[in-house]
């Protein structure tokens, strides 16, 4: 009788917690989905007009461009702080001396938040006073480095201060999985003759997948929410070369008062999230607990 009074309480414990996931999460998020059909400006207003949210937002250059933009943003910012990531946690793993130092001036970036990010790459790619300025100081004048305010480069300056801040977390996430990899395991590759590279790829990297999962997971959120990062590098410049989605969505929310155009492009990135993580989840839980049961 005393567990089922204690999983009872338990419940009613957690009601309050329920009520506000309920309410302030799904609510929110299918309100914003309501709004998405409607004819809103400055004001929410219950005038449905169909799908021509979306039609206009996809004939929007602005929105096509932001797509394009964390497109790209996207598979350099992940793919590149996971390759950076994993070598750093392996070199790491080697037991080199002041291993604390190096892990801290790695990890020491992700504590900066991304407008502070913004700001420090900001500067070192101004024409005027960073990298370029002082390298042509020193008699290199053709030397160029702006890509903050070059049109062609904008969203690669983005990435990249990106991956500056980031690659850190992933080293820290990757560098405890190597850890927790039995040194028997490595005794037996040596005694067998594998060359290292071979361990890595065809033993390592498997059993590192539930890191690497968490690591693309973490990451992946960052990319979809990237707006500060871009607010305070390249303000969306020059021009919109460097638009994101989250971008789009704050600019026609609050200086185009458009509250039903920024609903429906908030309503593709969910779906689109959703469409992304849909075969993952699948895979991992759906196929594999039939599986199991079989």
């Amino acid at each position: 009788m005393r567990p089922r009074r204690t999983s009872a309480t338990g419940t009613l414990a957690l009601l309050p917690v329920w009520a506000v996931v309920i309410v302030a999460y799904l609510g929110t998020i299918a309100w914003t989905v309501v709004i998405s059909f409607t004819a809103s400006k400055s004001l929410p207003v219950y005038e449905f007009v169909g799908l021509a949210q979306y039609e206009r937002l996809f004939r929007t250059s602005r929105w096509l461009v932001s797509v394009e933009n964390i497109l790209i943003f996207g598979s350099l910012f992940i793919g590149t702080c996971l390759v950076v990531g994993f070598l750093l946690a392996v070199a790491l793993d080697q037991r080199i001396r002041a291993e604390g130092a190096f892990r801290t001036i790695y990890l020491y970036p992700y504590s900066m938040s991304f407008i502070v990010t913004g700001l420090v790459w900001q500067w070192i790619m101004n024409p005027a006073l960073g990298v370029q300025a002082t390298v042509r100081g020193w008699g290199l004048e053709g030397f160029t480095f702006d890509w903050a305010a070059n049109r062609d480069m904008a969203i690669y300056a983005v990435a990249v201060a990106g991956v500056w801040q980031a690659s850190g977390l992933v080293m820290a996430i990757l560098l405890a999985g190597l850890r927790g990899i039995d040194q028997d395991l490595w005794k037996a590759t040596k005694v067998d003759g594998i060359p290292t590279w071979r361990v890595y790829a065809s033993i390592v990297l498997p059993l590192l997948k539930p890191m690497i999962v968490t690591a693309v997971v973490l990451l992946s959120v960052a990319v979809v929410k990237a707006y500060d990062l871009v607010v305070a590098l390249t303000r969306g410049g020059p021009g919109i070369a460097s638009e994101v989605p989250a971008k789009f969505v704050m600019d026609n929310l609050f200086e185009r008062s458009n509250i039903a155009l920024a609903t429906a492009a908030s309503t593709v990135m969910l779906v689109s999230v959703l469409a992304a993580l849909a075969p993952w989840l699948y895979a991992e839980y759906i196929r594999a607990s039939g599986a199991r049961a079989a």
